[in-house]
Parts: structure tokens; C-alpha cells; sequence
């Protein structure tokens, strides 16, 4: 009967094995547990029989399990009772993750050789590979030895256990430093840096200590050097406690341009320079939200970021492309790992790797573009979007208001007082507007519900429509045009009259649209819209990598009222102006819906390109050429026609160049709604690519009024490369007192 014994003892063990489930460290370790064991080996004392002794791998297999887990816990209660006497649940997890920090294991492998087991006492030979970001992999072949206690096997303590080297009281100990490779910088699409590793210098001001006689004169320095106006200074200055020695962080400087003037700006009483070195994001911020911005490594993180190879005074980033880019920027670190004996004497180096250096990040957007496009939105709460229209490349993204990225920095003198800005900002600075902001489309959203009934084929080019000061063909319902709120101020303002589809848009009737949505509901196309607006990307993320963006919302009317609303963008339609200006691209460029791209490309430090800009199609627009050219034009026709009866021409007056777009005034839920405006150019230029462009300004106004001007000053930005025509509000260019409507006569048919 003996063989037959051993033989189901055999087939138990085995189940026993194989149902154990697999454990890993971190997901990204991709690490397994090895499955390739040598059959186990056993011995017994004579008068025993196999079936007597319990079963020592599963408790081999567990602890080292549990260790791939991190579960420290349950190895420290798998020890003898020995072995936790002479050693507490405390120092024991020590010893663990001091071997994880030190040599920054990403993950732990094992392989089980051998296992002898006796009645009472059992040795298990395995090999353990530990994985080392820095270092790469250490393999190593060490014993557990196992007694049984109370029927239970008990692993016995040893440090080898770990590693063989740290027998005795040894212990690891990484050498870091000469082994991390410097950030690498952010560009813009030319090359032109938009952050560096380099000296800076933070700059302030003390105005008790001003001299009054040099106050003029310095005040014009700090707005060369700051970019902030003369009178923002003035009121900065003039707002602080007499008396009180009250500092004003004025922002961050480049050391070069301290240097070059260094003389001039040392004889200025009450102006305060701190040199430091860090990272410097120049101009106060150059798309701030794209590039993003690092900090330090803060106290819980220590142990996390340790593991992955950093040093703890490191910087990481936090948001944008610092923090998408983070494996490119920071580059691969290395290390010599060295074992020490408890005397804090080396042993022994077990293992070293040189650092790889960085790679830089290149941006797809203009830097001196950039920073005109938000100069030109700076007076306001908004977003600026500007995509090649043909290709998806965002040329300028501007959220409003920016925060300056240096604030993060600790060493920076005014970091505190510039966080506590940042942080107490009512309009949440940090906010990107452009891929997080979530708007009511408004008007804009009749291209897509124009769309939808030439789509469903009862709305043609020769679809006419009566448009009045109202609409009322809700029963008990009574919903008013824009040309009934101008007519309540101006008496002489007129309904639109009698229009075509094409027209229609052209006018922004609101009348029309209403009825599109109500007459495609009661068809029982009760989707058609929504399912429209979703064909144009809304409703869900553009797929952009390297910032995060919201999804906005596009919902299906479940009853009348709400495909009525959603007819002109309102109810519970959201979107974000990356959304709008990519569906507006699409509609310019014939219907190709491309992924919006802010990498140009990644470059190692010569230069050489690891990968590059490849536009990507994400889908296209679900309409015939023929009915995307009869929207084209009725864009056209809002900056200009014959008559002239466009909502927006009037903005436009005196631009060479050829442009198509659309207003917008979405009711907010505030008094005031948002503006908007979108459309794209196509003035088919060798030099210059057309574009897209979406403009959003909360809580301001009519669209007309406010994002219209603010979208021409963009077109003319990018193809003359200074603007041209002053806001009806500027005194000069960007010059920018808190605007009030203009009172313009409403163009009538």
C-alpha cells in the first residue's frame, strides 16, 4: 500500500500547489510568480510515515508571497515564537522595506529549487530576484530554514532570508547621488525653451523703503522686467500697511536678465532680489496649463517616490506635460548599491547602472503666440483654444486666469505669498478652462442641430422659416428671440423676418432652431439631435494625452421641452472649448474629426527625435460634403454678406482675411451669460496653416460683444503677429479697463 500512498500524497500536494492564488507587487511590475518548481524532496524518520507530516511548502510558498505583497504583517505572524521574541513586529517590517527603499524595488520574483522536510524541522532552497529601478535585477540562491511548532510550520528569522549578503546584520545602503540625470526642459514647437533647469531670481518689493524720487523710474523697470502694468504696481504698492515693512512679491526673473541690468537695479531703495536655482518657467508662465508645473516630493510621499529611485529633495511633476512627461523629463536614474556591516562598514557592492540622460518634450504651440493669445483674454475669465484645423495640433490653449508655475517652487522667496494667492483665487486659477471648464454651448450649438435636420432630410437650403420676436408653438409655453431683448432697449429693432436654413444660422434665430428640435421630436426622432451632437465629438473626452479633460455632457431629451432647450445649446447641454474648436476644425476642413496633439515631439539631448507629431483621425463628421459646404457658408455669412445681416460682421469690418464662424450667448444661471465664439479661417496660405479657434468668456455678455472681438485679435495675432484693431473697449492694445457694453444699433434685414 506504500506506493500507492505516496502517490495520492503526490496528487494532493500537487492541487495544493496549483490552487494557491498568485500574488504581485504594483500592477506595473508585471512581475509573476514562477510556476517552473523542482519537485520537492522529502525525508523521514524511521517509524513515520509521509502522511504524518503537514505540508512545509505551502507555509515557503505564503511567506514569500507575502512578501511580493507587502504584507508584512502576515510573514512577521508566520515566524517561530523564537524568532519574535528576539525581534518585534516593528524592526522585522523594517528590515523589509529599508531593503525596498534602499535598493527601490519595483517588485519581488521567487523560484522554489528545493524543500527538505523531517518530522519537526524543514529547509526550503529558493532563488529571489529583486527587481531595482536603479539598479536593475539582483538574483540571489538563499535558504529558509522552517520548524514545527503546535502542528504548524514556523519560518525562523534570519536576514538571509532577504538576501544571503545581509547575514549577521548587514544591511543595504544606495549611493544616489552623481546618479540622477537633470530634468530636461519644455519647449515650445521651435524650440524656444518654455522651462529650464537654470538661475533665477525672485523679485519684490518693500515700499516703505521706496524713494518717492525714484518710484516713477523703478516702477517702469519692474513692468519691463515683470510684464506687469505700471499701474498694477502702483496699486500693489499703494495697498500695502504704511509702516509695517509689508513685502510685495512682484514674480521671478531669469538670472540673465538680473544680471544685465544688475547695477541699475541694486540702486533702486526698496527693490528686493533673491537669487536661487531651480527650475524657471519663463514669463511668468507661458501656457501654464499645458506645461504644467513640479513641486517637491511631500512627506507622505517619501517612501513612495524613494522606491522609484528619487531623492527625497527632488521635484516631480504635478500637472500638464511635467507630470504626463515625468518618465521622458526625468530621464532613467542609476545607482551603486553596496552592502554594509552593522559597524556602517561597506562590504561589498552588489550592483551599479550609470543614469540615462532625459529626453526633452516639445510642444505643439508657439510660444510668442501663446503668450500674445493670453495677454489678449487677460482682463478675463475664459478659454482660448487655436487647433491647425487641418492636422489637430493645439497652436494656443489659454485658461483665464493663468497662475504663475514658479509659485511651487520651495526655494522660490515668494513661493508662500504666491501660493496663498493661487489658493484663495475665487476664480480657481488652476482650473484649465480649455479641457476642464464645462459650458452651455448657446447659439453655437445651432451649426450641430442645422446639422441634424438636413441630416434627416425634412430640412433642405430652401427650408423656410418665419422668424419673429416669438415662439409659441408649446402649448402654454412662450419663448423669446434676441432681436425681442434688443427691441425692449431699442424700439426700432425688428424681427429677422422671413429666412432659409442657411439663413437661419446666419441670423441666429432662435425661433427656428426651437422648432427644428420640436419637429424632429414629434417625428419621433427624439435623438436625432443629441445623436448628432455626439457625431461631432461632444459629449465625451477628444482623446488629447498629456492634460485631463472632461467630457462634458450631451444628454437625450426625454421629453419635449428638453430637445427644445438642446435645439440652442441650452438645457443640459456641456461642452469644453477643446471640444468646440475641434468639432468647428472638422466642419472647416470637410469633416475630418482629428485627436487635438499638444507633443510635438519627445527629443533626447542632441536633438535626435524618439518619436514625432503624427496626426490622428478620430472619426468624422456623420453628414454629406454637400450638406458640411452649406453650413460652411452659412458661417461665412455671420462675418459676412450683402445685406449686411450676419451677428457678428460688424466685428469683422476691414480683416483680409477669409474667416467662418459663429456667435454664441449661453445663459449661465447668472445674471450675465457666457459668451462665445468659433469658427476657423481659410485663407489657404502657404506660410501659415489654417485654424480653429474657440473663444469662451464667463459671465460676460452677448457673444458679438465680447468673444467676437477676442477671436478676431487671435486671426490677427497669427497671421500678422500683432494685433490690429483695438477692442471697442481698449484705449490701446491691451490696455484693458473693465469693459461696459457698447451700445451698437442691432443689424436689421
Amino acid at each position: 500500500m506504500k506506493p500507492h500512498l505516496d502517490s495520492l500524497l503526490l496528487l494532493i500536494l500537487f492541487a495544493l500547489i496549483v490552487s494557491i492564488p498568485a500574488c504581485a507587487w504594483p500592477v506595473e511590475t508585471g512581475l509573476q510568480p514562477s510556476t517552473d518548481i523542482t519537485p520537492i524532496v522529502k525525508t523521514a524518520e524511521p517509524g513515520t510515515t509521509p502522511g504524518d507530516i503537514p505540508d512545509s511548502r505551502i507555509v515557503v510558498q505564503s511567506y514569500l508571497d507575502a512578501w511580493k505583497q507587502r504584507n508584512y504583517a502576515l510573514m512577521y505572524e508566520m515566524l517561530t515564537s523564537v524568532s519574535r521574541d528576539a525581534l518585534s513586529q516593528e524592526k522585522f517590517t523594517e528590515q523589509y522595506q529599508n531593503v525596498e527603499e534602499e535598493a527601490a524595488l519595483s517588485g519581488v520574483d521567487y523560484e522554489i529549487l528545493s524543500l527538505f522536510t523531517n518530522p519537526d524541522t524543514a529547509q526550503a532552497s529558493y532563488r529571489v530576484t529583486l527587481h531595482s529601478v536603479l539598479v536593475g535585477d539582483l538574483v540571489r540562491d538563499t535558504t529558509m530554514n522552517l520548524r514545527l511548532e503546535k502542528g504548524q510550520w514556523r519560518v525562523q528569522w534570519d536576514e538571509a532570508l532577504i538576501l544571503p549578503e545581509l547575514h549577521g546584520g548587514n544591511y543595504l545602503m544606495m549611493d544616489r547621488k552623481g546618479y540622477t540625470p537633470s530634468r530636461a526642459n519644455i519647449y515650445d514647437r521651435s524650440g524656444k525653451a518654455l522651462v529650464a533647469q537654470t538661475d533665477t531670481t525672485a523679485i519684490g518689493l518693500i515700499p516703505d523703503q521706496i524713494d518717492a524720487s525714484q518710484k516713477e523710474e523703478l516702477f517702469a523697470q519692474l513692468a519691463d522686467l515683470t510684464g506687469l502694468r505700471v499701474d498694477t504696481i502702483q496699486a500693489l504698492s499703494d495697498s500695502a500697511p504704511v509702516g509695517a515693512g509689508w513685502y510685495i512679491p512682484l514674480g521671478v526673473i531669469s538670472a540673465d536678465q538680473a544680471a544685465s541690468r544688475y547695477d541699475i537695479l541694486m540702486s533702486y531703495a526698496g527693490l528686493v532680489l533673491r537669487p536661487y536655482k531651480s527650475r524657471y518657467y519663463f514669463d511668468g508662465g507661458i501656457a501654464p496649463h499645458v506645461v504644467g508645473y513640479v513641486s517637491a516630493i511631500q512627506p507622505d510621499e517619501v517612501d513612495e517616490y524613494i522606491r522609484k529611485g528619487y531623492q527625497q529633495d527632488e521635484r516631480v511633476g504635478r500637472s500638464g506635460l511635467e507630470k504626463w512627461g515625468e518618465a521622458y523629463l526625468a530621464g532613467k536614474r542609476g545607482g551603486a548599491l553596496y552592502v554594509f556591516n552593522p559597524q556602517g562598514q561597506p562590504v561589498t557592492r552588489l550592483a551599479e547602472a550609470s543614469a540615462r540622460p532625459a529626453q526633452a518634450v516639445f510642444s505643439t504651440v508657439d510660444k510668442d503666440f501663446q503668450a500674445a493669445a493670453q495677454l489678449a483674454i487677460s482682463s478675463f475669465t475664459g478659454a482660448i483654444v487655436v487647433l491647425e484645423r487641418d492636422t489637430g495640433r493645439v497652436l494656443a490653449m489659454v485658461s483665464s486666469p493663468g497662475f504663475d508655475p514658479n509659485a511651487f517652487e520651495p526655494v522660490n522667496f515668494n513661493s508662500s505669498t504666491l501660493i496663498a494667492e493661487i489658493s484663495n483665487d475665487p476664480d480657481f486659477p488652476l482650473l484649465n478652462r480649455a479641457t476642464q471648464g464645462q459650458y452651455p454651448l448657446g447659439s453655437v450649438f445651432k451649426i450641430i442641430t442645422m446639422a441634424a435636420g438636413l441630416e434627416s432630410g425634412f430640412y433642405d437650403a430652401e427650408t423656410t422659416y418665419q422668424c419673429g420676436y416669438i415662439f409659441d408653438e408649446l402649448p402654454g409655453v412662450e419663448l423669446h428671440d434676441w432681436t425681442y431683448d434688443y427691441y425692449l432697449s431699442d424700439r426700432r429693432t425688428i424681427p429677422s423676418g422671413l429666412l432659409t436654413l442657411p439663413q437661419g444660422l446666419m441670423r441666429s434665430c432662435n425661433p427656428f432652431f426651437w422648432h427644428i428640435g420640436l419637429d424632429l421630436y414629434n417625428r419621433g426622432l427624439t435623438t436625432a439631435v443629441a445623436d448628432m451632437a455626439r457625431g461631432f465629438g461632444l459629449g465625451k473626452p477628444t482623446g488629447i494625452v498629456g492634460l485631463d479633460e472632461a467630457q462634458g455632457n450631451i444628454p437625450d431629451p426625454s421629453v419635449v421641452m428638453e430637445a427644445v432647450n438642446m435645439a440652442i445649446g441650452q438645457g443640459d447641454v456641456l461642452v469644453t472649448p477643446l471640444q468646440v474648436a475641434n468639432f468647428v476644425a472638422a466642419v472647416g476642413n470637410g469633416g475630418t474629426l482629428y485627436v487635438p496633439q499638444v507633443v510635438e515631439k519627445i527629443a533626447s539631448t542632441d536633438g535626435t527625435p524618439e518619436s514625432s507629431f503624427k496626426p490622428q483621425i478620430s472619426g468624422k463628421l456623420p453628414l454629406s460634403a454637400e450638406n458640411i459646404k452649406m453650413i460652411q457658408d452659412a458661417m461665412v455669412g455671420v462675418i459676412r454678406n450683402e445685406k449686411p445681416r450676419g451677428t457678428a460682421w460688424h466685428r469683422f469690418t476691414g480683416l483680409d482675411i477669409a474667416v467662418a464662424g459663429k456667435t454664441g450667448t449661453a445663459q449661465s444661471g447668472s445674471d450675465r451669460p457666457h459668451a462665445w465664439f468659433a469658427g476657423y479661417t481659410f485663407a489657404e496660405r502657404q506660410d501659415k496653416p489654417d485654424i480653429a479657434i474657440a473663444v469662451v468668456l464667463e459671465n460676460l455678455g452677448e457673444g458679438s460683444d465680447y468673444a467676437a472681438p477676442i477671436f478676431r485679435r487671435i486671426v490677427e495675432l497669427y497671421f500678422s503677429g500683432q494685433p490690429l484693431k483695438l477692442y471697442w473697449w481698449e484705449t490701446s492694445f491691451n490696455v484693458t479697463p473693465t469693459p461696459v457694453p457698447e451700445l451698437l444699433s442691432t443689424p436689421t434685414p
